[in-house]
């Protein structure tokens, strides 16, 4: 049971972090709802409550530190605390290795790994003090991928996110907080524009998934993290999660 359990969720606005939002608060989760889009994260506070959940919407942009800082505190103090944190937002450095600048490269590792490390390191101490919670960070199987022509800025961002999951499990797990990486394919607002202007990629794509389907925002991939938080599932820590059909092997 997660009743009475308090998430913060960045990205929140829309796509996954908006079926993570809704499917955790089917199980009377609280949410912190922290994104770039105050008018998005407002439609999202409605679908919560509408769900009989609270819901309390901050602006956020992940790439400054100050506020990552204030989503957490407004977790604290309003809600009282943080049990579940979900690091949803990631800008993609996409193109062949020439093309891409140091600043989009950047800007892939300030607003995917740095700004994951910096929130997994605010939220620790209000777990502890709550008696252990759960983390997910999220990466791609862009990172495997068996031809990596064009995705090898957005790779390295992708793995070095799993390198902080697997040392915070290591370091934390004495603390009942356990960490997972989640990888993946979801009808996402980006997932469905990169299908409409890749279209032949994008059939090849769907060839590789078993499943031969995307997974639903919040049934697949949001039903998933709820499954993940719960105590049956509270032996596992440190792994790679990969939500995509059966098509990538993490190992």
């Amino acid at each position: 049971m997660l009743q009475g359990k308090v998430a913060l969720i960045i990205g929140a606005g829309q796509g996954i972090g908006q079926g993570i939002a809704l499917a955790l608060a089917s199980e009377g989760v609280d949410i912190i709802l922290a994104g770039r889009t105050l008018e998005k994260l407002a439609q999202t506070a409605q679908l919560v409550a509408e769900r009989g959940a609270r819901a309390l919407p901050i602006a956020c942009n992940v790439k400054s530190a100050d506020d990552l800082a204030a989503a957490v505190d407004l977790a604290a103090r309003d809600l009282g605390g943080i049990d579940i944190l979900v690091n949803n937002a990631q800008e993609v450095p996409l193109g062949p290795l020439v093309d891409v600048s140091d600043d989009a490269f950047m800007a892939g590792f300030e607003s995917g790994p740095l700004a994951s490390f910096r929130l997994m390191k605010l939220a620790r101490p209000h777990m502890v003090a709550r008696g252990g919670g759960t983390i997910f960070n999220f990466t791609s199987s862009a990172g495997i991928r068996w031809d990596m022509a064009t995705y090898g800025a957005y790779g390295a961002v992708k793995q070095a996110t799993r390198a902080l999951t697997r040392a915070a499990a290591s370091e934390w797990g004495r603390d009942n907080i356990r960490v997972l990486t989640i990888a993946p394919h979801a009808e996402s607002p980006g997932l469905k524009g990169w299908m409409e202007h890749n279209p032949e990629e994008a059939e090849a794509f769907f060839r590789t998934i078993p499943l031969g389907r995307v997974g639903r925002l919040e049934q697949d991939i949001g039903r998933a993290i709820v499954a993940l938080c719960s105590a049956d599932l509270a032996y596992l820590t440190g792994a790679t999660i990969p939500l995509d059909g059966g098509q990538a092997n993490f190992g």
